[in-house]
């Protein structure tokens, strides 16, 4: 008896110690199901980000953000399930990036407009710019075509009819002052500025530059542009990752009057909320 007795005792210390890694095991999963990683460059999108973790942990999540200062890193994290979502960039970016690199992303809530400006440097007004004067641009497709239109609505050059959200250095037809227009990484151009007399930089940005859409830009896209409708940022996720629970309790979060009223005082005309 006292044998049967020992050999039960080993068997239920054995099952005990099964149960006990299968409970942690669940635990780990449970506790990995909650977490969520998104991918956002450092301004403002990380900030705005942090701004709603506190919420999200009252949600049961752990918001977990990774920061990225290029265009290209995030979205690849995100085709390969490294990151649950990305929030950095607008539609016609991510359908391009899509074709590019055959990649499977949309687009599941427009957040914020980034109104590009046009930063003076060695020359502060439009009037000056003498002949042949530079001017940088955005050189991804879809940023460079919004810094043509902005250039027309200056003044500074004439578009091809129709050219639109498609506009390209070729589809300029007029250029009075003979302005070099080079097409340099959107990321490098706040920090060439002074090599430049202009230059046309993203809102992010400039705002990770330290500039100011008051007193450093001499122009920028309207709040009624047809950018302004076209070139929101977004929460993006891989097809297929739509309904990720993590992700649908960050969107409710992000799509309130707090985050809104946060936004539009914090950004000063620089990040404009859009829902």
């Amino acid at each position: 008896m006292k044998k049967k007795s020992i050999v039960a005792l080993i068997m239920i210390l054995a099952l005990s110690l099964v149960l006990f890694a299968g409970c942690s095991n669940g635990d780990k999963s449970k506790s990995k199901s909650n977490v969520v990683v998104v991918g956002a460059s450092p301004v403002p999108h990380a900030e705005i980000l942090e701004f709603v973790i506190r919420k999200m942990t009252a949600e049961g999540y752990d918001l977990q953000i990774k920061q990225f200062t290029d265009y290209v890193q995030p979205n690849l994290a995100t085709e390969s399930g490294e990151l649950d979502a990305n929030f950095f960039q607008h539609v016609p970016y991510m359908n391009n990036f899509n074709e590019e690199y055959d990649t499977h992303l949309v687009s599941i809530f427009p957040v914020h407009f980034e109104p590009l400006g046009l930063y003076k440097s060695r020359v502060d007004s439009i009037d000056k710019l003498p002949d042949g004067a530079i001017i940088a641009v955005p050189n991804d497709v879809t940023n460079a075509a919004r810094a043509f239109q902005l250039l027309e609505a200056t003044g500074l050059i004439t578009l091809k009819e129709g050219a639109g959200i498609n506009a390209t250095k070729l589809d300029i037809v007029d250029n009075p002052k003979n302005l070099d227009i080079r097409e340099l990484e959107a990321a490098q151009i706040p920090l060439l500025l002074a090599d430049v007399d202009m230059a046309v930089i993203n809102g992010n940005f400039a705002l990770q530059a330290g500039l100011s859409m008051d007193t450093d830009a001499v122009a920028a896209e309207a709040k009624d542009s047809l950018s302004a409708t076209t070139y929101a940022n977004s929460i993006v996720v891989k097809a297929g990752n739509e309904n990720n629970p993590g992700i649908l309790a960050l969107i409710k979060i992000l799509n309130s009057n707090e985050v809104r009223v946060r936004i539009t005082e914090k950004y000063e005309g620089v990040v404009i909320p859009v829902f």
